[in-house]
């Protein structure tokens, strides 16, 4: 009887011990669970890294153009400083800045009072030498005068002659005519000033043809040739284009800048709005044509890299693709080899991307590795729920 009541005594104690057990197991079941959902979670991130987001375009095919491009200011074909041959002041200025003018028209007259007296005296002189050579040649017929002094005034008489003619183109150096056609584009002098002999006054710009020189490197001496066309747009007109063509070239390349001289000619005009002398163009030469070329973003090329190479998109991820280039046209370049036509190569986000890169397109469906991750984390979650509960 005593043993019996010794086991009842220790039954409840047993049951203590029991349920602590229970609950131990429960917790361990569940750290169990919850590290396993935590492994799983490890692992899918291992298995399924961040995409980086980028914009892409496809390889198409367009007409692409081989060109020469530089900068160079406009140059009228002639130019002219109009100077006073005489001194004298200045009686009228016959012309303002911007004044279009033909070659001989008078420009300015200057005071000619004293050239007008010199010429009349030389005028005289001369008559009155005429007479006597006239009187001589009569006596000397009859040998009335030696031939040594109807010798002297004949030399005399020619002497006044010449005298006279110079004496008359002082004066007509009293006004100042245009050497050559052209528009005024400064004048120095006005009304009433003294002009000094040799002094600029005027200055004619012929706008009729301008030409802009270009220093090109001599790897483009083969094909920049005379006859080619030539694109223009200046600053002063933005969105105008102005077309002219290559006149001629220097036969000869500059041994110590490696470049050699190209003069574009193009059509000038004396109207406003039109291209004047002195503007600073942006010009552009083509010198060949491709109809039907493989073409993508100038974007997509790797900046830095030795040899030309572009990110090409395939299931998901980027490849480097190494590529060879043919024209440079503008915003886009020739793919000779590498790519093929619809081939989608990254314009945007390249800088963060490396080779085998997983990449989601701007615009198109989330990947389906993405899909399933996200599936994955609210299946871990919703278990983890289940399992507290």
């Amino acid at each position: 009887m005593r043993q019996l009541t010794v086991l009842s005594a220790r039954s409840p104690a047993r049951g203590v011990v029991r349920a602590v057990a229970t609950a131990l197991v429960c917790v361990l079941a569940l750290a169990a669970c919850k590290g396993s959902g935590d492994a799983q979670a490890d692992a899918q991130d291992e298995k399924a890294p961040e995409a980086v987001p980028v914009e892409v375009a496809a390889a198409q095919r367009r007409s692409v153009a081989a060109s020469y491009t530089g900068t160079a200011p406009l140059e009228a074909l002639g130019e002219s400083q109009v100077v006073a041959k005489t001194s004298g002041v200045a009686l009228s200025v016959l012309v303002e800045e911007g004044d279009v003018v033909r070659a001989g028209q008078t420009l300015v007259r200057l005071d000619s009072s004293r050239a007008q007296l010199a010429a009349a005296q030389t005028s005289a002189q001369m008559s009155k030498l005429q007479n006597q050579y006239a009187r001589s040649q009569q006596l000397a017929a009859r040998q009335l005068v030696s031939a040594a002094d109807n010798d002297q005034l004949r030399f005399d008489l020619e002497n006044a002659r010449a005298s006279n003619r110079l004496a008359n183109l002082e004066l007509s150096y009293a006004n100042v005519k245009a050497p050559i056609a052209g528009v005024v584009a400064s004048r120095s002098i006005k009304t009433g000033n003294f002009v000094q002999i040799n002094t600029p006054i005027l200055r004619i710009v012929d706008v009729s043809r301008l030409e802009a020189v270009l220093n090109v490197p001599e790897r483009e001496f083969a094909t920049l040739k005379a006859g080619l066309p030539v694109e223009l747009q200046v600053d002063a007109m933005p969105g105008q284009v102005f077309t002219g063509s290559i006149d001629r070239g220097s036969p000869v390349v500059d041994s110590g800048s490696g470049t050699f001289r190209v003069i574009a000619a193009f059509e000038g005009s004396q109207q406003a709005g039109q291209l004047q002398p002195g503007m600073f163009g942006r010009v552009r030469i083509v010198h060949d044509q491709r109809a039907d070329a493989l073409v993508v973003p100038r974007l997509a090329l790797l900046d830095g890299e030795g040899n030309p190479a572009v990110f090409q998109v395939r299931d998901g991820k980027v490849v480097r693709v190494p590529v060879k280039l043919g024209y440079i046209d503008g915003e886009w370049a020739q793919i000779l080899e590498g790519l093929g036509l619809g081939d989608q190569v990254v314009v945007a986000g390249k800088s963060a991307l490396r080779d085998g890169s997983v990449v989601q397109v701007i615009g198109q469906p989330a990947k389906p590795q993405l899909a399933a991750r996200k599936a994955g984390e609210q299946s871990a979650d919703a278990k983890q729920s289940s399992d507290q509960q």
